[in-house]
């Protein structure tokens, strides 16, 4: 694999960004290109390890098949490395900008050094072949006059409607939003996922023969059942979109926002007019508190300090996570560390310190004379183990303490798909809430109809939805004809 002795003779290192104050000015994404010998030394680190872990249960849901191609890169066999990164991943330049990677989390090497970096040569990969023009339209090949409706165009929905279609189906994927992409469209901001690499893939599924209807929101102006009639089969990829509230004392006031809302309305904002239409939830010259850590509350510091916020601050519940591996977190699980990505080196750069505030609770919202927040109270917070092995939280008296803020952004997850689809359709649900279905199967309660991704299995990540959307494809295709030669999931 790569070069033998490669991981003991060559450092880690990753594809820098942008100095952050440079990269603050707009909303471009702020990877710095790097010369081929860079990453082909990169995967010259990959080991000969025997058993990969990096495409395991514990690596990549997808099984990426990782020291391939790390391998392919190595010896400058770019085409073929393309060839085998889309054996498993139908939209690489999506997991390698927007993944948390846990793959290089299960990397052997990262055992004692740090890790192979797979997300940038996966990234480089997929780019190398649009570049070259490597990535063209695959029309199928043979029509089966099946015709399958799909609710959602995020990952799942995506990934889902272009096997079915590469399988020979009719197949038509139905999104509420003005563009497609779903999560992936408004839900990431720019910096982070550029929409034209969104576009560009929609624009080769539309040549292959996929069929997109937007603003079709499904289950309120567009009836579900409607399609159903109409459709061979049903995929439900409709992702978990009600967000975890905060039910505090002053929660109605003006200024609390959700913060996929805050993401929404600023990346729509952006492509429609740049920002010049006012659309935008503006945080130029508030007091922002962002409250709720993980990569959303990292997209909400990066959009505020990009509108030119005039402070920052970030709540996290939890204590601060250690430096190095927890002895409870071992090897190959993902790492539960201290990180700092790139919306807190920003606010770092921006106001000289790292935003986060650890082991914090929000306790009321305070009001100004007019209905707008003013600031929140907190208290600060201890975390016990108890005898059953959970965690216990206790409010540490003296701690009281009030926060300043014009704007707030809530950044505590989703707890469930909508449920108006589910309704209409009389579908049985799990205990919260999401679209019964098992995974491998995906079929739902209802004959005919199946669910993948986030509105089946909870809140997770672009790489499981794609993984999801693959395995929902070849169910379906085996519901319709009985088998399939479209890859199952593992």
């Amino acid at each position: 694999m790569g070069k033998p002795t490669g991981f003991k003779e060559i450092e880690r290192a990753g594809v820098p960004y942008l100095d952050p104050r440079q990269r603050l000015e707009n909303f471009d994404e702020f990877a710095v290109d790097v010369p081929e010998s860079h990453l082909i030394a990169q995967g010259a680190r990959c080991m000969d390890c025997g058993v990969p872990f990096c495409q395991s249960d514990t690596g990549c849901p997808i099984d990426n098949l990782i020291p391939e191609w790390n391998d392919l890169v190595y010896r400058g066999r770019w085409r073929e490395a393309l060839d085998r990164l889309h054996h498993t991943n139908n939209f690489p330049e999506f997991t390698g900008r927007v993944c948390p990677a846990p793959c290089e989390g299960a990397c052997v090497l990262g055992i004692i050094e740090p890790a192979v970096t797979i997300k940038n040569i996966e990234c480089a990969i997929v780019d190398r072949g649009f570049a070259e023009g490597w990535i063209r339209p695959q029309p199928p090949s043979h029509r089966t006059e099946k015709r399958v409706s799909i609710i959602g165009s995020g990952p799942a929905g995506l990934t889902a409607a272009q096997q079915l279609r590469r399988a020979g189906h009719e197949v038509t994927v139905y999104e509420r939003e003005d563009r497609i992409g779903g999560l992936l469209m408004y839900g990431i901001p720019n910096m982070k996922l550029d929409k034209r690499f969104v576009d560009r893939r929609v624009a080769q599924m539309r040549e292959e023969g996929v069929q997109f209807v937007t603003g079709a929101h499904v289950g309120t102006t567009v009836d579900v059942r409607e399609i159903e009639e109409n459709s061979d089969a049903l995929l439900l990829a409709c992702g978990a979109t009600v967000p975890r509230d905060l039910d505090i004392e002053g929660r109605e006031l003006e200024g609390i926002h959700f913060a996929m809302d805050f993401l929404t309305r600023n990346t729509k904002s952006l492509l429609d007019s740049n920002l010049a239409d006012g659309a935008a939830i503006s945080a130029k010259d508030r007091r922002v508190i962002v409250i709720g850590g993980g990569d959303t509350g990292t997209d909400c510091i990066g959009t505020s300090l990009r509108h030119g916020c005039a402070s920052l601050v970030n709540f996290e519940l939890m204590d601060r996570p250690p430096d190095s591996r927890a002895d409870n977190n071992p090897w190959p699980e993902w790492p539960k560390i201290f990180r700092v990505d790139y919306g807190h080196a920003e606010a770092d750069a921006r106001f000289g310190g790292d935003p986060r505030t650890f082991a914090i609770l929000s306790k009321r919202f305070l009001s100004n004379s007019s209905g707008h927040v003013r600031g929140i109270e907190t208290v600060r917070i201890s975390w016990t183990r108890n005898e059953d092995g959970r965690m216990r939280m206790t409010e540490i008296p003296g701690t009281e303490e009030i926060f300043e803020a014009d704007l707030v952004l809530l950044a505590l997850g989703f707890t469930r798909p909508e449920q108006p689809i589910a309704d209409a359709l009389d579908l049985e649900r799990d205990p919260r809430l999401n679209y019964k279905a098992d995974y491998g199967r995906f079929a739902t309660s209802r004959e005919g109809i199946f669910a993948a991704g986030d509105c089946r299995r909870g809140q997770s990540l672009v790489v499981w939805a794609i993984a999801e959307g693959r395995g929902a494809a070849r169910a379906i295709d085996e519901y319709l004809m009985g088998e399939s030669a479209l890859p199952a999931p593992s």
